[in-house]
């Protein structure tokens, strides 16, 4: 097992994974994100980055090479990083959380928002793979699911709610990372 310490942070879509990923920036954190992982094969396919087309790739990746796929493709980049303290964003399955904590030591956190709370936010956010409407939001939500994401959120080590300010889970976090030791 490497010497890195990672945190890996799950929670559905728009709950505030990234701002808190942000903050562990802040704390001198190395960020790696797995949806990026999709995002890049979705382009390298020269496929446009729509929420479908983008699923439907993750969902693809996922039957051909296993459930564990997108961890796989990022386990070199978190070899390769040099901090030791690296946070992974976008934990979606307990598989990806199993091939993680096979190689480094994994403090699992997840951020929680209500779905009215999450929907706004991925309207405002703009990303091209954001739903646009109520519909795209809960097949999104839906596929989230079906893949695991409620279970590693539901096993998580550490749990923050995020109805709230940028700055109050920004906080939130912090003082968590602080409490168990990893700043």
């Amino acid at each position: 097992m490497q010497d890195k310490k990672v945190i890996a942070i799950s929670g559905m879509p728009g709950a505030g994974k990234g701002v808190a990923s942000e903050a562990g920036k802040q704390l001198g954190f190395e960020v790696l994100v797995l949806g990026d992982v999709i995002r890049e094969e979705t382009e390298r396919r020269g496929i446009e980055p729509t929420p479908k087309n983008v699923g439907s790739v993750m969902l693809e990746l996922r039957a051909n090479e296993g459930p564990a796929v997108v961890a796989k493709r990022l386990l070199p980049k978190i070899e390769n990083v040099h901090s030791s303290r690296v946070i992974v964003e976008g934990v979606r399955s307990m598989d990806e959380l199993h091939e993680l904590q096979s190689k480094f030591a994994v403090i699992t956190v997840a951020i929680h928002a209500s779905p009215k709370t999450r929907f706004q936010r991925l309207l405002s956010r703009k990303r091209s793979d954001d739903p646009k409407t109520w519909e795209v939001f809960f097949e999104r939500d839906r596929r989230e699911l079906n893949v695991g994401l409620g279970q590693v959120i539901a096993l998580a080590d550490i749990v923050l709610i995020n109805e709230g300010t940028i700055f109050d889970l920004q906080l939130q976090f912090k003082k968590e990372i602080s409490r168990i030791g990893i700043t």
